[in-house]
């Protein structure tokens, strides 16, 4: 399990889901001159709900290690789901000229990119399995 090139991108993912549980969004200066700090989670509840599906996804990929399939098209929902969070945070900041984002609002598209290159060593190792499962019946068929 350890020794799969996949493990480690989806440890990076889920090292990145935890960053973004416990780091800030943006900051909001009123015009009174008091700043508000937004968390992820409770800036908006769709925000928390979605981080909480990302996490189960890149956890529950992480533990599947022994089905591939299962594991590739976990890590491709989530990084489908991350790609969604960073494109309502693309909106929101071409949207609302008020907040600063911080620079944690690029870790849903670092997520992104390392859960789709879990999902491809997932395919890679499935490629591989198949290709000596060939090979075995090919030999056993010719005895």
């Amino acid at each position: 399990m350890w020794q799969r090139q996949q493990t480690l991108y989806l440890l990076i993912s889920a090292a990145l889901v935890l960053a973004m549980c416990f780091g800030t969004a943006y900051r909001v200066t009123d015009p009174d001159g008091l700043t508000a700090v937004s968390y992820w989670q409770l800036q908006k509840p769709y925000f928390g709900i979605l981080l909480g599906i990302l996490t189960g996804l890149v956890l529950l990929a992480l533990v599947t290690f022994k089905s591939l399939i299962l594991q590739m098209r976990l890590s491709s929902l989530g990084g489908i789901i991350a790609l969604g969070m960073e494109g309502w945070l693309a909106w929101m900041y071409f949207t609302f000229k008020g907040p600063v984002f911080s620079w944690t609002v690029i870790f849903p598209l670092l997520i992104c990119i390392s859960n789709f290159m879990a999902a491809r060593g997932c395919f890679q190792d499935q490629l591989m399995v198949e290709s000596a499962q060939r090979i075995r019946n090919r030999r056993k068929n010719n005895k």
